[in-house]
C-alpha cells in the first residue's frame, strides 16, 4: 500500500483561494473521481469556451492546495492498473465551501476582454490591408470551429441531469461565438470602407480624443 501523501497547513481562508482553485474544485464537484488528465480534458471541453483553459500544471497545483485543505482527496491506482494513476474527489468540507463561494453575495466581477486580433487591426496603419483583411478571415474560420466544438460538447450533455447547468454556459457560449461571427463580418466590411477612405486620400485626424 502506497504511503498517504503529505498536506500542507490549512493557512488559506476559503475567500482567499484564487479563480482556478474553485474552478478546479467545481470540476470535482460533478459524480465520480477524476484524475488531472481527465480534468484538464474536461476543461477543455467546458470552461475554456466561457472562462479559461487551465494547463495541466495549474490544475495539479490546485489539486495539490485543495488537498492540503482538505477540500480534495486522492488515492492512487493498484496493482492491477497497468500505469498507475491517481484519483481525485471532492470532500464533504470542500464541497461545502464551494456552495459557500458559488452563492456568496460578493460581486462576481466585470467580464475581461483581451482580444489580439482587435490589437492588430488597432494598429491597422502599420500593417498591409491585405493582412488585416487575412486575420479576420483566419479568426472567423477559427471562431467556427469553435462553435462546432461547442455544439459538439453540448450534443455529448444532452440528457444528463447533472450536467445542467454546464449546458446553460455552453448555450451561452455558442451564442457568444456566433455573435462574435457576424461581428468579424462586420469588421471586414469597416476594413474594406477603411481601404477605400485611403485610396481616396481623405484626410484622418491625428487622435481621436479630446486633450
Amino acid at each position: 500500500m502506497a504511503a498517504p501523501r503529505p498536506t500542507s497547513p490549512k493557512h488559506q481562508r476559503p475567500t482567499e483561494l484564487p479563480p482556478t482553485a474553485w474552478a478546479v474544485l467545481g470540476l470535482l464537484s460533478f459524480p465520480g473521481e477524476r484524475t488531472g488528465y481527465e480534468l484538464k480534458k474536461w476543461a477543455d471541453a467546458s470552461l475554456r469556451h466561457f472562462y479559461w483553459a487551465p494547463a495541466i500544471s495549474q490544475i495539479y497545483a490546485e489539486l495539490r492546495r485543495l488537498e492540503g485543505l482538505g477540500y480534495a482527496t486522492s488515492r492512487r491506482s493498484g496493482p492491477e492498473e497497468p500505469r498507475a494513476k491517481r484519483s481525485y474527489a471532492i470532500t464533504a468540507e470542500g464541497r461545502a465551501a464551494l456552495v459557500g463561494w458559488a452563492g456568496g453575495s460578493q460581486d462576481a466581477g466585470p467580464p475581461v476582454l483581451k482580444h489580439p486580433l482587435l490589437l492588430r487591426v488597432w494598429l491597422g496603419h502599420l500593417a498591409a490591408p491585405d493582412h488585416l483583411r487575412a486575420l479576420v478571415i483566419e479568426h472567423i474560420a477559427h471562431t467556427r470551429g469553435e462553435l462546432k466544438e461547442v455544439r459538439d460538447a453540448l450534443a455529448r450533455a444532452d440528457g444528463q441531469e447533472a450536467w445542467t447547468h454546464p449546458q446553460i454556459a455552453l448555450r451561452w457560449s455558442g451564442r457568444r461565438l456566433e455573435a462574435e461571427i457576424e461581428l468579424a463580418e462586420a469588421m471586414l466590411a469597416d476594413l474594406a470602407e477603411t481601404d477605400d477612405l485611403v485610396t481616396s486620400g481623405q484626410p484622418v485626424e491625428d487622435s481621436p480624443t479630446h486633450g
